[in-house]
């Protein structure tokens, strides 16, 4: 988003302010109202440009379901070009369900798209979780790799309860199993508690949480992640989350710049400039991980690959 600055000897004009007061409007707006405001920023859009010669024109309304341009990628009834393990993902009412329990757990596995490898694009889903053990994310500019083996400090393995150990045993033996479709990369994250869910993680590099929610960060050689700017507080963003239903989730990466969309609302956004780390093209997949009984659902897949 870009900024002009007036100076004083220019009269700011009636339109301007008039702009500028929708787009405050725009920021403040509760939830309940946010069609109605785009609807009527749109019209007071169109009402300006009429007077200003076309100059202030506001952008169509948010439509996730506009798909012209785009490639659907799964087609809601098979698998076919997707690659996972049968014992955790099927095709259940139009939708890719990844499945774990606590008598045959997933581990950290993923879906993966065999469809190629996307440098610049953009990517809808929606996806839905139940259990309130469940994790997962949207996979990519990720890496098909072994997993690299888990180690745990002896002081905090000391304090760990026996049931605890045979969770981490259990998710070694996982870990095993599921090797061929371990990644590390990027991820747009998602859990059902919502703690994490907009974030940008990266898997299996060691960099973990890179923007957290709410966040605009910036990565460099040498240098530890820095805070650019501010989306909103964590929690004003997770109001506009819908636990246990439908979300519609959106990623978009292009060049360095990798931002999250959820609900039609940004959640987080990296420039990630660090050539030790950053991936100009790689993977898509879904992830799976979590304790206890578990479902993570996916439908309405469309990939727009950009230049």
């Amino acid at each position: 988003m870009s900024f002009k600055f007036v100076s004083s000897r220019y009269p700011i004009t009636v339109v301007s302010l008039a702009c500028a007061a929708i787009a405050v409007a725009l920021i403040y707006i509760p939830k309940s109202s946010h069609v109605a405001a785009q609807q009527m920023a749109a019209k007071a859009g169109s009402s300006q440009a009429g007077r200003a010669g076309g100059g202030f024109t506001q952008p169509d309304p948010i439509d996730f379901n506009d798909h012209e341009g785009w490639t659907q990628i799964f087609d809601g009834k098979t698998l076919n070009g997707w690659d996972g393990s049968s014992d955790v993902w099927h095709v259940e009412d139009g939708a890719i369900v990844g499945v774990s329990s606590a008598e045959h757990p997933s581990g950290t596995t993923n879906i993966i798209w065999r469809g190629g490898e996307p440098a610049n694009f953009e990517l809808k889903v929606e996806m839905k979780l139940e259990g309130a053990g469940a994790n997962g994310g949207i996979q990519y500019r990720s890496l098909n790799v072994p997993p690299k083996p888990r180690q745990i400090p002896p002081e905090r393995l000391a304090n760990m309860t026996e049931q605890q150990k045979q969770r981490m045993q259990q998710m070694n033996l996982a870990a095993q199993k599921y090797t061929k479709w371990n990644l590390e990369g990027y991820q747009a994250d998602y859990d059902f508690n919502n703690r994490y869910t907009g974030q940008l993680y990266e898997q299996g590099t060691g960099r973990g949480i890179i923007a957290w929610r709410g966040q605009v960060v910036e990565t460099e050689a040498g240098k530890k992640p820095r805070l650019l700017s501010v989306l909103g507080t964590s929690d004003e963003l997770k109001a506009f989350i819908k636990p246990g239903e439908w979300n519609q989730y959106e990623v978009i990466a292009d060049g360095n710049t990798l931002i999250h969309i959820l609900n039609g609302h940004v959640m987080a956004v990296l420039v990630d400039t660090d050539p030790k780390f950053s991936q100009r093209k790689g993977l898509i997949a879904f992830e799976i991980e979590g304790p206890g009984d578990l479902k993570i659902l996916h439908r309405n897949v469309w990939l727009k690959k950009l230049p």
